[in-house]
């Protein structure tokens, strides 16, 4: 180990770049294979904003906590 140079400062920034368009790349591909996923619209379920988003669920003017 004594034998191994250590890396300037800006070879660890570039590979440090690197890294980030790889990942970048890797988060768009995924993004587009989910964006072409289609779900079913949920049938039978509550109106207007997700409740589970929003840490509540109210069911004929009643609400409960999760």
């Amino acid at each position: 180990m004594a034998n191994q140079a250590t890396p300037s400062p800006e070879e660890v920034a570039a590979r440090i770049a690197q890294a980030a368009e790889r990942a970048k790349a890797e988060a768009e591909e995924r993004r587009a294979k989910e964006a072409k996923k289609q779900l079913p619209p949920e049938l039978g379920g509550p109106k207007g904003p997700e409740p589970t988003r929003y840490g509540d669920w109210e069911r004929k003017g009643i609400v409960s906590d999760f």
